[in-house]
């Protein structure tokens, strides 16, 4: 009996070890990794609202000075871009740039850089307008010696 028992327990075992692998792990299923996302969801948004208050705070900490400082550090910068700005125009009004080829000065910084390639460019559009044009075109010349023609050029009067 002692035989049939322990073979008992023995498949018994081996069944629970069949079901235990047949079923899902816990992290392997679509509920528990629905769950961990909806906990990340709600602590990036305690984080962010977190996140809100502190740059609230910190800005109501500010004293007057730095409030002003701040101020003036972003009017100086928008003032280097005017002047940026107006230099790119005027390097692009002086070498006779198209509104195309003037907007690539757009991304330089330094005057020099940007009259370069102002030049480059200025350069290599007066090429592409000079290739269009054929020298002569219209002004041929006939020299054959039709003498239908010599003798009506001779009542008209036209060489």
């Amino acid at each position: 009996m002692s035989e049939q028992t322990a073979e008992a327990t023995a498949t018994e075992t081996e069944a629970t070890e069949q079901q235990a692998q047949q079923q899902p792990k816990p992290s392997e299923t679509v509920d528990f990794w629905k769950q961990k996302a909806r906990e990340q969801e709600k602590r990036a948004k305690e984080n962010a609202e977190a996140a809100k208050r502190l740059a609230e705070i910190e800005e109501a900490q500010k004293s007057e000075s730095e409030k002003a400082a701040e101020r003036t550090a972003k009017a100086e910068q928008r003032a280097i871009e005017a002047e940026a700005k107006a230099l790119r125009r005027e390097v692009a009004l002086e070498h006779k740039l198209s509104k195309e080829d003037a907007e690539l000065l757009d991304s330089l910084t330094d005057e020099d850089a940007m009259r370069r390639l102002a030049e480059r460019l200025a350069v290599a559009s007066e090429d592409k307008r000079k290739s269009n044009v054929v020298r002569g075109e219209g002004k041929t010349q006939t020299t054959s010696s039709d003498p239908k023609r010599d003798f009506l050029r001779g009542l008209t009067g036209s060489d």
